[in-house]
C-alpha cells in the first residue's frame, strides 16, 4: 500500500457526555481525533435507519444509509475542537446524537493511535 495514500484505519463508537459542564448536549465521551493538515477519507454507514453526520464548523454533512456506503473527504488547517449532530430525524434519540471532533498536529494525532491502539483495534499502513 502506498504510504501517502492511507496511514490508518480505525473506528469507534462514542457516545452523549452526561456530566457535561460546557457544550451541554454537545460533548461525548471520547472525541474523533483527526490531524490538521492532512486529508482524511471518511467513510459512513448505517445499521438501523438514516443518519447524517454533520459538523457544520467544518463544512461537512454526510449522509449514512443503511446498506450504502457514503465516502467524503475532510481537512482542517487549525487544531481545535469542532462540534456537530447527527442532522437527520433518526428516532427517539435523534436529539443525544452529538459528533465531536478534534483537530490536532501530527505528532499528537500518532501519540493518541498509539495510546489507544488496543482499545479501538487501529490499523496502521506503512
Amino acid at each position: 500500500m502506498d504510504k501517502n495514500s492511507e496511514l490508518c484505519d480505525f473506528s469507534f463508537d462514542s457516545i452523549l457526555n452526561v456530566d457535561a459542564v460546557e457544550n451541554v448536549n454537545l460533548e461525548v465521551d471520547r472525541n474523533v481525533v483527526i490531524p490538521t493538515d492532512i486529508y482524511i477519507s471518511i467513510t459512513v454507514t448505517s445499521t438501523d435507519v438514516i443518519h447524517s453526520w454533520a459538523v457544520p464548523q467544518l463544512g461537512i454533512k454526510i449522509d449514512a444509509i443503511p446498506g450504502r456506503i457514503a465516502n467524503a473527504v475532510l481537512y482542517t488547517f487549525m487544531d481545535g475542537v469542532y462540534y456537530g449532530q447527527c442532522s437527520e430525524l433518526c428516532g427517539v434519540l435523534h436529539g443525544f446524537m452529538p459528533i465531536c471532533v478534534e483537530s490536532v498536529n501530527i505528532d499528537l494525532f500518532f501519540h493518541w493511535v498509539f495510546l489507544n491502539n488496543d482499545f479501538f483495534s487501529v490499523h496502521l499502513f506503512y
